[in-house]
């Protein structure tokens, strides 16, 4: 699956979201080392494997 290019605004929302799941106990998707949940997050982003996608409207 082709990784969808995200701004850096939406990059920053994902990874937020993610790590507040991981935060509240969300099954990690990835074998790491890290603990803190935004690292965490990073990492999986890196990997490709986040269940999220950005709806983005059209330009009117």
């Amino acid at each position: 699956m082709a990784q969808q290019q995200y701004s850096r605004y939406e990059k920053a929302r994902i990874l937020g979201a993610r790590a507040l799941q991981v935060s509240y106990g969300a099954p990690v998707l990835i074998e790491t080392e890290e603990s803190q949940p935004i690292l965490i997050a990073a990492e999986e982003y890196d990997a490709g494997v986040l269940p999220f996608s950005v709806r983005r409207q059209e330009e009117q």
